[in-house]
């Protein structure tokens, strides 16, 4: 054997060496020598020489290694080799609830639960305005993770994090988790085969160690209810699933979490140009249906004088879409403050006059996560510094408005 055959033999050698079994199945021993019997993704010709065989098993099991890797990426939205370039969410793995029937598993007991967040993230935003607008800060306590999402995932704020200001943005403050510095290992310590997402929010119980539910539509349908018997008289009324509303309430879940609330992301993510106009078109009609809908109830509420889980499930993505939407995910036909009058007054109602969507929302973290986050889109995470501001107030609007509202007076 010369030298050069000798150094392909180590390297092949060492890359199968490994405990990754796919890896070392990939060329087997037998009588006639090497045999091709693995996966060949790469279409790779059969090794006919000695040398051939020793260099393609190398190249094969560097690119399957690859493929692997790239594969289990936390940042990757579109599953590496999906052809139709689509973003295809994830369903939620922990769909626990808490109840009031007798022995349930996970009761409404006061200072149980802990609620962890991200404030960049809307479905988290979500689950957070409902707990304030129910008045159950006292109930369910919360956190926030720092607003950057790396290669693991969501990670906590640590004492020396200076730029991700924010209320409760602090390492994780649950008992038992001091070693904790990233939302995996909360997943992990719940179910050590976990194999998905590590997704914001999350409703923990802090009695057993579990995760009841990492579905926001269903823990701020839970929180709407499951402590009612226990607050003061003015939060238990506070009803946003009203039962003579509930059938319209559902019909526009359809298609505002399909078009709008997802919308975005599936526009954003897209990694072809006919999946990226598929869905940015599909937006903007379902946009062009909301200010047609805001048009006929009058408003300020989605379904007129009524406060209903609509608003709070369509407002973390109205206020995101001018700061972020339109630049970082390329939903520019229309922005929401000159291109959607009725949209915008409904969306500054909610963020100036009810503070429970105006303290919950936080622009740092908003603008940051998605620039610095979504390297795949930002790569070089540069930061635009408008809109400015990120919201109007409710007196104002913007010039080409002021103009347009000014030749229709004229008239």
């Amino acid at each position: 054997m010369n030298i050069t055959t000798l150094t392909l033999a180590r390297a092949t050698t060492s890359l199968f060496s490994g405990s990754n079994s796919t890896l070392r199945s990939t060329i087997v021993l037998n009588r006639r020598g090497l045999s091709w019997r693995a996966r060949n993704p790469y279409k790779l010709q059969p090794p006919r020489t000695h040398i051939d065989r020793q260099v393609s098993s190398a190249v094969f099991a560097a690119k399957q290694k690859q493929q692997i890797r790239m594969a289990s990426k936390i940042t990757d939205w579109v599953k590496p080799g999906d052809n139709s370039g689509e973003f295809k969410r994830q369903n939620s793995s922990f769909r626990e609830w808490i109840s009031k029937e007798p022995g349930a598993k996970f009761p409404p007991e006061k200072g149980r639960y802990h609620l962890y967040i991200s404030y960049a993230c809307p479905w988290a935003n979500r689950t957070l305005i409902v707990r304030k607008l129910k008045g159950l800060e006292d109930f369910i306590s919360f956190s926030s993770v720092h607003w950057l999402m790396g290669e693991k995932g969501w990670r906590f704020a640590t004492a020396e994090d200076t730029d991700a200001a924010g209320e409760n943005v602090i390492p994780d403050p649950v008992p038992g988790h001091e070693t904790y510095t990233h939302l995996r290992d909360l997943y992990f310590a719940a179910d050590p085969g976990y194999a998905g997402r590590f997704t914001v929010p999350v409703l923990f119980d802090k009695k057993t160690g579990a995760i009841v539910n990492n579905e926001s539509s269903e823990i701020l349908r839970m929180l709407g209810t499951a402590f009612d018997d226990q607050l003061p008289a003015a939060y238990a009324r506070v009803d946003l699933y009203p039962e003579a509303l509930r059938g319209p309430i559902e019909e526009a879940f359809a298609w505002t979490y399909e078009h709008i609330n997802n919308g975005v992301y599936k526009s954003g993510f897209a990694t072809t140009q006919a999946a990226y106009e598929k869905n940015v078109v599909a937006l903007f009609d379902a946009l062009d249906r909301a200010e047609k809908h805001l048009a006929e109830t009058k408003g300020p509420f989605f379904f007129g004088e009524t406060l209903t889980e609509v608003d709070v499930r369509l407002f973390p993505t109205l206020i995101r879409f001018d700061p972020v939407y339109v630049q970082h995910f390329k939903c520019n036909l229309r922005d929401i403050r000159s291109g959607y009058p009725r949209l915008h007054d409904y969306t500054r109602n909610l963020y100036w006059k009810h503070p429970a969507f105006r303290d919950t929302t936080n622009f740092l973290h908003i603008k940051n996560h998605y620039t610095r986050s979504h390297t795949q889109i930002n790569p070089h995470s540069i930061t635009p510094l408008g809109p400015v501001p990120d919201v109007l107030p409710l007196d104002e609007e913007v010039e080409a408005v002021k103009a347009a509202v000014a030749a229709l007076a004229s008239k």
